[in-house]
């Protein structure tokens, strides 16, 4: 089974280094081909996977990952009043407090 899945999937990489759209009956075409016995549904579903990707694209950008959050605040939240990026700071140490007190008053104390 999973010989399968990577002869269609090698299929589409060939596919896309040639600059071929991706589509169910060129995987099929090349993995019968290369001698490999792949449904039909395991091309078709591969092509709708890629479709409307450009597979080049992401075979570049693996490990990439997305855009990190910004620490502290975004950009927009930046413009505002600087007592106002400081507020929701506050409240978090608030809230943490509310937690580790809640937690000794039920007797689970890190000492007990």
């Amino acid at each position: 089974m999973a010989n399968v899945e990577l002869a269609a999937t090698y299929a589409a990489l060939i596919l896309a280094d040639d600059g071929v759209e991706i589509t169910s009956d060129k995987i099929t075409a090349l993995t019968t081909a290369a001698g490999a016995d792949v449904e039909a549904i395991w091309a078709t579903l591969l092509a709708k996977a890629l479709e409307g990707k450009n597979v080049k694209e992401l075979l570049s950008n693996i490990g990439a990952g997305g855009g990190a959050p910004a620490a502290g605040g975004a950009p927009a939240a930046a413009g505002g009043a600087a007592g106002g990026a400081e507020a929701p700071k506050e409240e978090e140490k608030k809230k943490e407090e509310e937690k580790e007190e809640s937690d000794d008053d039920m007797g689970f104390g890190l000492f007990d």
